[in-house]
Formats: C-alpha cells, sequence, structure tokens
C-alpha cells in the first residue's frame, strides 16, 4: 500500500494515492488533464472540505482504492486583502463546498466516493444511477490552475464604483474568466464585489475586484 502524502492546510489539498503519477517529471509538472482517471468534482458540507477530503483519503485507503480513486483537490488561490490597513496575500477556496477527485470511475469507486461522510454527491449526475460527467479539458485547465501570486491583483487600477446589486456582470479575468453572474454585494472601500455565479448547476457566491468584472 503506498504512502498518502498532503500539502498544507493553507493550500491545495491534494492527497497523492498513486506510486507513479509523477515519475521522471523533468522541468514542467505533467499537466492534470494527462494523469490517469478522469476528473469529477463532488459537493461537500460547505465549510467541511478540508475534514472531506481527509475523510475520503483515509476510506481510499482502508478500501484498497489506491489503484482507481488518485487525487482529492480542493482548489485553491492567493487573493489581497487589507485587514487592520495592512495588505495581506492569503489562500482562499475558488468555490466552496466543493472538491475535485481524480479516478477511474466505476461502481467501486462511486460507491467509496458517494458514501464517504460529508459528501452530498456528484456534480453532473443528472440521473440517479447515472455515471457523473467527468470535466472537460478547459473545465481542468480553469479550475485547476486558480492560483496567483497577489502582484497582479495589487497593480490593478481602481474601477469607478459602477455597480448594483442584482446587476448582471460577466467575468473578464481570472478562473471563472467567461462566465456570468449577478452582484449580490458591494464592498466600496476594497472595490470587491460578491457574485453570484452558476458552477456545475449551482449557484455559488465568488468574491472579484472590481476590475475582474465586466457589465452585461
Amino acid at each position: 500500500m503506498t504512502d498518502d502524502t498532503t500539502t498544507d492546510l493553507e493550500t491545495d489539498q491534494v492527497f497523492d494515492l498513486t506510486e507513479d503519477d509523477s515519475e521522471e517529471i523533468e522541468d514542467a509538472p505533467v499537466h492534470p488533464w494527462n494523469l490517469p482517471g478522469q476528473w469529477f468534482v463532488v459537493h461537500t458540507q460547505a465549510g467541511y472540505e478540508k475534514k472531506v477530503s481527509a475523510n475520503l483519503a483515509a476510506r481510499i485507503q482502508s478500501m484498497n482504492m489506491e489503484d482507481k480513486i488518485f487525487d482529492v483537490v480542493i482548489p485553491m488561490e492567493e487573493v489581497v486583502e487589507f485587514k487592520g490597513g495592512r495588505k495581506q496575500v492569503v489562500q482562499k477556496k475558488v468555490f466552496p463546498g466543493y472538491i475535485l477527485v481524480r479516478c477511474h470511475m466505476d461502481d467501486e469507486s462511486w460507491y467509496c466516493i458517494r458514501n464517504t461522510p460529508g459528501i452530498t454527491g456528484f456534480v453532473g449526475q443528472s440521473q440517479k444511477g447515472q455515471k457523473p460527467t467527468p470535466l472537460s479539458r478547459r473545465e481542468v485547465d480553469t479550475f485547476l490552475s486558480a492560483k496567483g501570486d497577489g502582484q497582479e491583483t495589487a497593480a490593478r487600477r481602481k474601477p469607478k464604483l459602477e455597480y448594483e446589486v442584482g446587476e448582471g456582470v460577466r467575468v473578464k479575468e481570472g478562473p471563472f474568466a467567461d462566465f456570468s453572474g449577478q452582484v449580490a454585494e458591494i464592498n466600496a472601500d476594497h472595490m470587491k464585489l460578491k457574485v453570484l455565479v452558476n458552477i456545475f448547476g449551482r449557484e455559488t457566491m465568488v468574491e472579484m475586484d472590481f476590475s475582474q468584472v465586466a457589465k452585461l
């Protein structure tokens, strides 16, 4: 049985349960799309993503599913926040309430994942008994590259306050580029918006800078 490895809890939560996924990597890491298996989105209890990921990793080990379920990831991104008048770069979940799982999907892996405590279901499973739909190449690129160093955010020009609650907007940049949503909250002091974005068929609240969105 292979050893599980877990990254720092404040960064991406990755439980690598294979022996050879990263073998002979030279200059650049292997693209997530090219790794064995397919990527699926799993809905969890909001606020318990880390605990659910740990539960699933333990369940994979106890059920000897390492040859079918390879990675469990909580996508994170770096954002700039101002606290007490000081700028801080912090890690935030890209979409709270969801984790990504890379696996070979069959009845055994489905059962292992679906019956893990804290997991409420797969996204993309329209009918009971139907296998969930894996992420596309574009979605893998989007959701597994949601990182930044905070510099771009800090350097953006502050746009004018021109949005209203309930207004429709299009995301111009970042991990949700080309998504549309609706303004739910406005923080004029920090020039940020909270936007309801339809992700995986569910509306999810995402915080963005004014400069990251445009009016529809």
